[in-house]
């Protein structure tokens, strides 16, 4: 479901110190702008952030980057973000608006991409559009050389079909499995932060999906 326009986003996302208006001035000069060089993780398709503000809170030792093509979405993330920091300003947090199909655009190698956060994306279930998944096999290249030695990508949906698809995914590009498992909950993973969607899935009974795939 569309989110409805709210005119204070973009605004709000304008005035806030870690939102990035133009995000490919950055290009190989994301640890400079962070100020303090450590592990970069990206979250594609962060939306509200309800996953990243905890995450991003819990580890001040990583520097996140949340990418999304809505500002209505985002200016949500923004205040998420800052409620969960309270009345200290986030440093190791940026956020984005942009094409996420265009990432190789941002980043060069060896920029210290460690991870990447995969998360509910739209499965594209039509055989003509899955070219466009987040996970398909061609977007998986364009990922493979901006991680670093050993980066990981973490992939969680509710969708069977796109689930076993993004299997094949990884193995086409080359990156290996190491976790694996179509009830993430049943698992009591304490590494997992829940996401606005997969709160929903679980009010429905309905299963979270997930891999972890390290790139070899």
């Amino acid at each position: 479901m569309r989110m409805r326009k709210k005119a204070w986003a973009k605004p709000e996302l304008e005035a806030c110190p870690y939102y990035i208006p133009e995000p490919e001035t950055l290009l190989g000069h994301w640890q400079e702008h962070f100020g303090e060089r450590r592990p970069i993780h990206l979250d594609l398709g962060c939306g509200k952030c309800v996953f990243l503000a905890e995450l991003a809170e819990q580890h001040r030792d990583i520097n996140y980057i949340g990418i999304d093509l809505s500002y209505d979405i985002l200016g949500v993330a923004r205040r998420n973000i800052q409620s969960a920091y309270g009345e200290t300003q986030p440093d190791n947090v940026l956020l984005c608006y942009y094409n996420i199909e265009k990432l190789q655009n941002l980043f060069r190698p060896g920029e210290g991409i460690e991870r990447l956060y995969i998360n509910f994306c739209n499965p594209w279930p039509s055989a003509g559009h899955q070219k466009r998944r987040l996970t398909h096999t061609r977007q998986l290249e364009v990922y493979k050389p901006l991680l670093s030695e050993n980066g990981e990508i973490w992939f969680k949906t509710d969708n069977d079909d796109l689930y076993l698809a993004t299997k094949r995914y990884f193995a086409e590009a080359g990156f290996t499995v190491f976790f694996d498992t179509q009830d993430l909950h049943a698992e009591n993973d304490p590494e997992n932060i829940l996401t606005e969607h997969e709160i929903m899935f679980s009010a429905q009974e309905i299963k979270t999906k997930a891999l972890r795939a390290r790139k070899n």
